[in-house]
């Protein structure tokens, strides 16, 4: 619809014309709205009928026009943000153009009056005389007299004449009411100022005063004031209204004139009373309304006379209770239906000036409420319970125990508004059966009483044993599941009993019985001295055993449905009772130190004289029960030491039963007797036994958990050891147990312990056995630490500060050796301890354990020096795998097995006195012509260990040649053979043990022993002096020497199933097999027979057997020197210290690698191959190597080149490059065998190539003075290389008529590692990678582009030439980021 103009508003024009009206924005707004859903109404009618562009165009138009419309409405709202500036503006404007107008109407008005009016205006004739008057006198006397007659008030008094005016009238007032009868309630007379003012009984107050001094001049009544107020629902505002005031006053005043003074006040008093009891009906009404409509009712009210309200309607009485107030003379009066004793008390509450109805009940039910509980209390006091009556509102506390506390109380009380009795104890919201109870005192059922207030008492005790045990470990509850026959003593008890668990004793229960103690006897309760009281409780402790079980584990008893009351319906675990026995309070609480009177003790003093010494009674709180604490705690205490005591007793243990300790501090148990151990010594047992002075057990706290401690003093020590806490002449030993509920597990594992104690002694009883000359003889360097009867520490080393411990293990039953960790070496021992276990369990001998431990010592400290952690590329085939570098291995005490890179095999025997035997391990005991498949014989050891052989070992050891036969050599027909051995090969795993040797063969273990060839089969093993040819024998009581009389199992060589065969190591590491048996051949992969090799099937030596199979001996230090890092001797290439061992067996290993290296490819053919040195030759490049161990220390590999015959191209140079370049960076540490492969595929590249590489060695050796970078040969792939090829691998590869190599180039921090390509074919070298190429990449693969372009000499390989332009020209790009990396093992 179309908006219509408002009226009254003017709108201006169109074209600016003046300033009109103003429309609400909120007016306008609507408008808007209203014309734009009349427009889309308007086409949503017509635009049906149209085609669908003018729909398109009709929508367009209406959109356009309506968002500029809103967007200039938009424009208004915000200019109407700041409108308040324009308004005030506005009105500044209007309110100058209406100032305006008005100073031009005046201007008007004044100009017509001035032109109009004043142009015929005339002035009167003035009247002279009155003006004169006026002027001179300053009156006017000719004024009408009417006037002042009317109109002019007479003057008023002065002041003085007013003060003596109410003086006089105050005077004929005192007189008037001294002769005038007035009230006996009137009160606060005061005459003042000629009026008498008083109140008369509070409820009103009057001002009279008199007209005259006439004695019959009538009082004249002032002012009334109603001094009635309604505190409570008046609201502050007046009882009477003021009109109701001046009707009253009138009232009052015609009394006064027509029956005196008394008639007023009795009329004025009648009104009073009226508004009182009107007030006190309106008041109850409301109460009603409000609160009270249950209890409270109006019966009747007559206004003025009476009113009656009925209270407590629920109690049903037949008269009921009512309340009646009523006008009794001149005042209103209160009675009580039924009678009330007290009742002026509450007449008392009806105060007059203000009557409240609500503090009248109030008054009322106390009152009344003490009445009922005076009359309940007489009732009580007949039972025997003691009651006090008082507070507001009324309560009556009854003292159902005695002492009881006040929070103990039953307290009845009587509601206020429905006057039912209400019981509760304030201790105990939730007290059961309070209701009940409160209905049995309301109908005064004596019965009913007496027992709710038995069960009362009951329940009270039950609370205070609960707050007895509250700081004890146990719990109380009313109801167990018990399952029991009718028969059972648990029936028998009283019904009102409580059961106690045990939190640490889960299967015994203390059952609380509960008798109400009658008067005249003595109640066993904590209230001893309450005897002869009807409120007594009486407890009596019963301590029971159960178990859990379910009704049908108890099918045995005769009637499993008489299930105790007590078990629930429900569940479905019970109680079933072995034992109930009956506790004598008495004994246990006034047993030793447990004394309830403590004698010269008062409360509030320290110390009395021995003189006034009495027992005093200690005052406890009324809620705790001394008793039953006494007997909690004893039982808690206890019931583990009778458990204890009878598994102990079944065990053969004999004690002496439970008994308290020194001041009652704890509870112990003493032990008589000991039983001897199984197994062991009768002698040893007895000597123990001499020593043992005391042993006691004891519940004691450790980590807030309770736990047995055993006690047990011996005499002394039987040795003297250098342990400063070992010194006296008392030793304790202290073992502790875990507190749980199986008894017998505490007893096995106390006997174990004993057992241990006695068996540990047996070791040191027999060692004091021994001589003391053979003692100091054989045990020099050797002592023992300590010895605390659980464990014996033996030192030995250097100042004795290795320690071995030796305890007894219960569980296995034998002996247990362990070596803790210790300077100078951490746990050297570590390898042998099974072995050394094994030893001390067979021999059991103290002394023979300390010399193994003295000897074996030293070379184990040695050994353990030798580096075992795994290494990355150490193995030739398995380069991502690691591998450890050395593995020790223990067969036996003195047989200890290295295995190098799981490829060598050396065998260390400990021979004593300072002196070890090396041999090589990787051929057979049995048969040292055979070597097994596992490892391989590491050639020249018996050259290398010759180096460290002091001169006072044969020399006879050392003569042995290193070289074995030829397996090729000729046997001379009918030739001598070695016999069989006699002890048969035994199947077995390559985890397996190795084979024992037969005990008649002792030559085939023994230092230095030979086999005589001329000899018969059984003559080595039949001579008695063949097994101590060179070697150094040790003492005979030394364990080290062979004992003709030990059995079999007392050999250096575990058995076959001993554990310590098994390998440490995780399975996916590559190790060695530790096992040792004869093989039927050796592989080794290799292009066909070879002049020299050493491998191939079992070998048969013709004349004797290879020098490695047979033992070196080494004294111990120089085992040390062999172990220990070191720098590199003089000759070798610089490198990192290592132990001179390792770096033998590298270079073993390395020359090792070499010979299969050379074997597998075409390009080497191999010339011989020694002990130390491998010789071969290369036709292509015309050259012949020979690569060798240092012939000094044999501890490097030295390459020594020489031309063929028909080559004359190498120069000395050139050789000396290659020789050096082989020995500092191809066979250094850390010996890595791709390197060796790397340098071994040079050899391989075509002639034209080979001076460019050698090239390559001289640049990396010696650095170019003019280069920009440092350059380095990559042997290895490096990690920081491109995955061209794995890490690990060589890094020369041969392929066709390409050679793939890696240098290295750094400057600074920057370090570049690239693959480079030479093509033989076109002669050019380039980058390898040119997949996702870095910037450094791309800049070194141009470079070399630039340098293929300008170098086209064809003649002349390009391989050094493009290194060296790297070297010397190459610069990295500004742009290009930094590719550190660290530098690639050579």
């Amino acid at each position: 619809m179309v908006p219509v103009a408002i009226e009254g508003c003017t709108q201006g024009t169109e074209g600016g014309g003046a300033r009109g009206g103003s429309i609400s924005l909120a007016l306008l707004i609507d408008f808007i709205v209203q014309r734009t859903y009349d427009e889309l109404t308007v086409l949503a009618e017509l635009l049906p009928r149209k085609t669908d562009m003018e729909r398109k165009i009709e929508i367009y138009k209406f959109s356009a026009r309506t968002r500029q419309l809103f967007v200039r409405l938009l424009a208004l709202v915000k200019w109407a943000s700041s409108a308040t500036k324009v308004d005030r503006s506005a009105h500044i404007m209007a309110f100058l153009d209406k100032q305006a107008l008005l100073f031009v109407e005046t201007a008007d008005v004044l100009a017509r009056v001035a032109r109009e009016t004043l142009v015929h205006a005339r002035l009167p004739t003035f009247h002279m005389a009155a003006a004169v008057e006026v002027l001179t006198l300053g009156t006017y006397s000719r004024m009408p007299a009417v006037i002042r007659e009317r109109l002019v008030p007479p003057p008023s008094l002065m002041p003085a004449e007013r003060r003596s005016t109410l003086r006089a009238l105050s005077h004929i007032v005192r007189q008037r009411l001294t002769t005038a009868s007035l009230p006996s309630d009137v009160r606060n007379l005061k005459v003042e100022n000629g009026r008498a003012t008083f109140s008369v009984g509070q409820e009103f107050s009057v001002s009279l005063t008199v007209m005259g001094d006439g004695p019959s001049v009538p009082w004249r009544l002032l002012d009334i004031a109603i001094l009635i107020q309604d505190n409570e629902t008046g609201e502050g505002k007046p009882l009477v209204h003021s009109s109701q005031l001046a009707w009253l006053r009138g009232v009052a005043q015609a009394r006064l004139a027509a029956a005196g003074l008394s008639g007023a006040l009795a009329a004025l008093r009648y009104f009073c009373r009226s508004l009182s009891l009107e007030l006190l009906y309106t008041q109850t009404l409301r109460l009603c309304r409000d609160r009270l409509a249950r209890h409270l009712q109006v019966d009747r009210y007559t206004p003025g006379q009476k009113l009656q309200v009925s209270y407590w309607r629920e109690l049903g009485c037949e008269l009921g209770y009512r309340l009646i107030v009523g006008a009794e003379g001149e005042s209103l009066c209160v009675w009580h239906v039924p009678a009330l004793q007290g009742g002026e008390r509450v007449a008392a509450a009806l105060t007059p000036h203000a009557p409240s109805m609500e503090r009248l009940l109030a008054h009322t039910v106390h009152v009344r409420s003490r009445q009922r509980l005076n009359d309940l209390k007489v009732l009580l006091n007949d039972l025997g319970v003691e009651c006090v009556v008082g507070g507001w509102p009324c309560v009556l506390a009854c003292s159902v125990l005695y002492p009881c506390l006040r929070a103990e109380q039953l307290l009845v009380s009587v509601g206020a508004h429905g006057g039912r009795l209400r019981a509760r104890v304030p201790a105990y919201p939730n007290t059961p059966k309070m209701p009940e109870l409160a209905s049995a005192l309301a109908s005064t059922n004596l019965p009913q009483i007496k027992a709710m207030l038995t069960q009362l008492r009951f329940w009270l005790v039950a609370r205070r044993c609960e707050k007895t045990l509250q700081h004890l470990p146990a719990s109380v509850c009313e109801h167990l599941p018990f399952l029991h026959g009718p028969d059972h003593p648990l029936s028998k008890l009283s019904q009102d009993r409580l059961y106690v668990t045990l939190h640490r004793h889960t299967d015994h229960i203390l059952i609380v019985e509960m008798k109400e103690v009658a008067a005249g006897s003595t109640a066993t309760t904590s209230n001893t001295n309450n005897s002869g009281s009807a409120c007594c409780v009486a407890l009596s402790f019963h301590l029971a055993g159960a178990r859990r079980c379910t009704p049908e584990e108890c099918e045995d008893e005769s009637n499993t449905s008489n299930a105790s009351s007590t078990s629930t319906g429900g569940a479905r675990a019970f109680l079933k009772l072995h034992s109930l026995v009956e506790l004598d309070t008495f004994t246990l609480t006034h047993g030793p130190f447990t004394p309830l009177d403590t004698l010269g003790m008062q409360p509030g003093k320290r110390k009395l004289a021995a003189s006034n010494q009495r027992a005093v009674r200690v005052r406890q709180p009324a809620y705790f029960l001394p008793e039953l604490a006494h007997v909690v705690a004893a039982a808690d205490e206890r019931v583990p030491f009778v458990h204890l005591a009878q598994e102990l007793a079944a065990r053969g243990v004999t004690h002496g039963g439970v008994q308290p300790e020194w001041s009652g501090s704890a509870l112990a148990m003493r032990i008589v007797a000991l039983p001897k151990p199984e197994g062991a010594s009768v002698a040893a047992a007895n000597a123990i036994r001499a020593r043992l002075l005391a042993a006691t057990i004891r519940l004691t706290t450790k980590n807030q958990a309770r736990v047995w401690t055993a006690e047990i003093v011996f005499h002394g020590s039987p040795v003297r050891t250098p342990n400063p806490k070992e010194q006296g002449e008392r030793r304790c030993v202290y073992l502790q147990y875990e507190l749980g509920t199986d008894a017998g597990r505490t007893a096995d594992a106390f006997l174990a312990d004993w057992a241990a104690i006695v068996h540990l002694h047996t070791l040191l009883h027999n060692f004091t056995l021994r001589p003391v000359q053979e003692r100091e003889m054989l045990w020099q360097g050797v002592c023992i630490r300590s010895y605390t009867y659980r464990s014996l520490v033996l030192g030995f080393g250097p100042g004795q500060r290795a320690t071995a411990v030796l305890q007894w293990n219960a569980s296995t039953q034998r002996y247990t050796v362990a070596t803790p960790a210790h300077q100078p070496s951490a746990n050297a021992h570590h390898a042998t301890l099974h072995h050394l276990d094994q030893y001390i369990n067979w021999h059991k001998d103290l002394m023979s354990l300390g010399v193994v431990l003295r000897e074996t010592y030293a070379p184990l400290l040695a050994l353990s020096r030798l580096p075992t952690l795994p290494q990355l590329g150490l193995h030739h085939v398995r380069t991502q795998m690691p591998t450890p570098t050395f593995t020790l291995l223990a067969h036996s005490w003195r047989k200890i097995r290295i295995i190098y890179a799981g490829a060598y095999s050396l065998e260390i025997g400990i021979r004593g006195g300072g002196v070890v035997t090396i041999r090589d391990g990787s051929y057979s005991k049995f048969d040292r012509s055979s070597v097994v498949d596992e490892f391989a014989p590491a050639q020249g050891l018996k050259a290398f260990l010759s180096r460290y052989v002091e001169d006072s070992i044969s020399a006879k050891l050392l003569a042995e040649d290193d070289n074995p036969p030829s397996p090729m050599s000729p046997m001379p027909p009918g030739g001598l053979r070695f016999p069989a051995p006699n002890t048969p090969p035994q199947p077995h795993t390559p985890h397996s043990a190795p084979v024992t040797p037969h005990p008649t063969s002792p030559a085939q273990h023994q230092l230095g022993s030979n086999f005589n060839l001329t000899s018969p089969p059984g003559g080595a093993g039949s001579a008695p002096g063949a097994g101590t040819g060179g070697g150094v024998c040790a003492s005979p009581a030394s364990p080290l020497a062979p004992s003709p009389h030990a059995p079999p199992a007392a050999s250096p060589h575990p058995p076959p199933t001993s554990p310590f065969t098994a390998w440490p190591a995780s399975p996916s590491l590559p190790r060695p097999s530790p096992g040792h048996h004869p093989s039927p051949r050796h592989h080794l992969d290799h292009k066909g027979p070879q002049p020299s090799s050493t491998t191939g099937s079992r070998v048969l030596v013709g004349g004797r057997a290879w020098a490695g199979a047979t033992a070196t001996p080494l004294s111990v230090s120089k085992l040390e020197a062999l172990c220990t890092p070191c720098e590199p001797p003089p000759g070798a290439p610089p490198g990192p210290s290592l132990a001179p061992l390792q770096r033998f067996l590298a270079c073993v290993y390395m020359k090792r690698t070499l010979q299969r290296f050379v074997q597998q490819e075409d390009y080497l053919t191999m010339v011989s191959v020694e002990a130390t040195s491998l010789t071969f030759r290369c036709d292509g490049a015309g050259l012949a190597a020979r690569v060798a161990l240092h012939p000094q220390h044999m501890q490097s590999l030295h390459l020594q080149l020489t031309p063929l015959p028909d080559n004359k191209e190498w120069s000395a140079d050139d050789l000396q490059v290659m020789e050096k370049f082989f020995e500092q960076r191809v066979a250094i540490a850390p010996y890595r065998a791709t390197a060796l492969h790397g340098w071994g595929r040079v050899w391989g590249a075509p002639n034209a190539a080979l001076p460019s590489l050698v090239a390559l060695m001289r640049a990396d050796l010696v650095p170019i003075v003019s280069a920009l970078w440092q350059f380095q040969w990559a042997l290895r792939i490096p990690p920081a290389a491109p995955q061209i090829v794995p890490a690990g691998q060589p890094a020369v590869l041969l392929a066709k008529h390409k050679i793939l190599f890696f240098i290295c180039l750094t400057r600074g921090d920057t370090q570049l590692v690239l693959p480079l390509v030479y093509d033989m074919q076109l002669n050019v070298t380039q980058l390898a990678d040119k997949r996702d190429s870095q910037p450094h990449q791309i800049a070194v693969n141009l470079h070399l582009k630039r340098f293929a372009e300008f170098s086209q000499s064809h003649s002349e390989c390009t391989l050094w030439p493009a290194v060296r332009d790297l070297i010397t020209n190459f610069a990295l790009p500004q742009e290009a980021p930094q590719a550190p990396a660290p530098p690639p093992p050579p």
